[in-house]
């Protein structure tokens, strides 16, 4: 009776942990989010490591809402950024024109 040996790495789910997400999210859009972000992505390789699935699933869950939501707040201001532009273009021009005779 021959058995085999166990497997060298145990084949533990993959459960991504978001980290490049949260850190591009605390670098490029809101710093106080994506540091949450940061803190909930560490946690999930060793909840992992340590055979708690549902709760590196969880803590990954928590780590891609928070950069997300870090995302999602920078466009508030680039897109007011971008009205205030074209208003202001609008009334430079409104303003240039009454001025040709």
């Amino acid at each position: 009776m021959s058995t085999l040996p166990p497997p060298v790495g145990s084949a533990q789910e993959f459960v991504p942990n978001h980290l490049v997400w949260a850190i591009l999210s605390t670098l490029f859009c809101c710093l106080p989010l994506g540091i949450v972000s940061i803190v909930y992505a560490a946690q999930v390789d060793g909840k992992r490591a340590a055979g708690d699935i549902a709760g590196a699933r969880e803590a990954a869950g928590k780590a891609k809402f928070w950069a997300l939501l870090s995302a999602a707040l920078m466009l508030i201001p680039a897109f007011l950024y971008l009205v205030f532009l074209l208003v202001l273009g609008a009334v430079g021009m409104v303003g240039g024109l009454g001025g040709v005779n």
